[in-house]
């Protein structure tokens, strides 16, 4: 059993490498396209709950003020407020 030339030992190897290599390019597209998808489905979630949040701080202002009697508005730390909660029950 002979090795073959070093050359061709050499060429074998840059053959394999230039496989591996368009492999993961190929992968690295298709992660590139889901960062993207997921980027987007994140923007959208974000822009559905801001416009929820937005509907229901519409709704709690919108509520008689004899209503909220006891009720306080807390700030959400990402703006806003949330929900209302009674003070004093936990």
């Amino acid at each position: 059993m002979t090795t073959p030339p070093l050359i061709e030992q050499i060429a074998e190897r840059v053959e394999r490498l230039l496989v591996r290599h368009e492999e993961l390019q190929r992968t690295n597209d298709l992660l590139a396209q889901q960062i993207q998808a997921l980027t987007q489905e994140r923007d959208s979630l974000q822009s559905r709950l801001h416009a929820a949040r937005a509907r229901v701080d519409a709704l709690i202002d919108r509520l008689p003020t004899g209503a909220g009697a006891g009720v306080a508005r807390t700030q959400n730390p990402h703006g806003g407020s949330d929900s209302p909660s009674k003070g004093g029950a936990a």
